[in-house]
């Protein structure tokens, strides 16, 4: 099988296209220079006309949230708008479609992990852009695997933020010697080379059409993951814990954004393991 990814020089991008070149895939590396998927021409251009990929992987996106907040047009032209083009171009063309969603389409509210076929309600600009794409791609195609994710982080550069939370604490913490981090927002931080494991067996098993939670196990607050992070780096830095809003940035995000792989787990085919162990590796083989 062809396969084209999309955004394959980005933090989870390139983890794809490394585990599926691994895995003896044909992969064809789109960059953010070479397509622009708000752009429907730019997507026309490549993916009707130039790519004989039998399988697009989409890991573009607009995913700053706060930015999303403040400029919403842009974060739709990208999640949104440029969803369909993809969805469109590839109907088009009967290549199939991996879309990377988010754990913020849900509001967080729930109280327990979300499953695939709980009721969406995104509480920021960021996972309304983001559902929309879903929306989209769900109305335009029949073959197609949305895949949530939450909390990513990898030993490649996140082009859109240009750190992830890991090295960013990192860095404070080594700075400062304490760092503050909230505890009222819980999700299931998920490393980056898991993820690319999980969807290189989901392209071999051919699993049915459909949308995709692909999380860690086991669930944590940001407090929690901060304190996990200096206590393998065992460099004495402290962590305080703080509430969302004493960081004033104005953005309300789902306070339990927790996911659980049911379809995955149905097929028996969920293979990511708990987040302490994603973590342990990361910061051992990168930090």
């Amino acid at each position: 099988m062809k396969i084209a990814v999309i955004g394959a020089d980005g933090q989870l991008g390139s983890d794809i296209t490394s585990k599926l070149k691994k895995d003896g895939f044909s992969v064809n590396e789109l960059f953010r220079k070479d397509i622009d998927i708000s752009d429907r021409d730019s997507v026309n251009n490549i993916i009707v006309k130039k790519t004989d990929s039998d399988l697009i992987i989409n890991t573009a996106a607009f995913h700053h949230v706060r930015k999303s907040e403040n400029d919403p047009v842009t974060s739709f032209k990208v999640n949104g708008i440029g969803a369909a083009n993809l969805a469109y171009a590839c109907r088009e063309t009967k290549k199939k479609l991996i879309h990377i969603s988010t754990d913020y389409v849900f509001d967080g509210t729930k109280g327990e992990p979300y499953i695939e076929t709980d009721l969406p309600n995104p509480v920021n600009v960021y996972g309304n852009s983001k559902l929309s794409g879903e929306y989209f791609i769900r109305s335009i195609m029949e073959d197609y695997h949305i895949l949530r994710l939450s909390g990513i982080y990898g030993s490649h550069i996140c082009i859109g933020k240009g750190y992830n939370f890991v090295d960013k604490i990192l860095k404070i913490g080594e700075e400062k010697g304490e760092v503050k981090v909230v505890t009222d927002e819980v999700l299931t931080p998920t490393f980056t080379e898991d993820i690319a494991e999980q969807v290189s067996l989901m392209i071999s098993k051919n699993c049915k059409t459909g949308v995709y939670h692909v999380s860690a196990e086991g669930s944590c607050s940001w407090y929690e993951f901060a304190k996990e992070i200096f206590r393998i780096k065992d460099n004495g830095v402290k962590v305080k814990k703080a509430l969302s809003g004493e960081f004033g940035n104005g953005v309300i995000r789902p306070a339990c954004s927790v996911l659980e792989n049911r379809y995955l787990k149905d097929q028996g085919i969920n293979i990511i393991p708990h987040w302490k162990d994603g973590l342990e590796r990361y910061i051992k083989l990168y930090r």
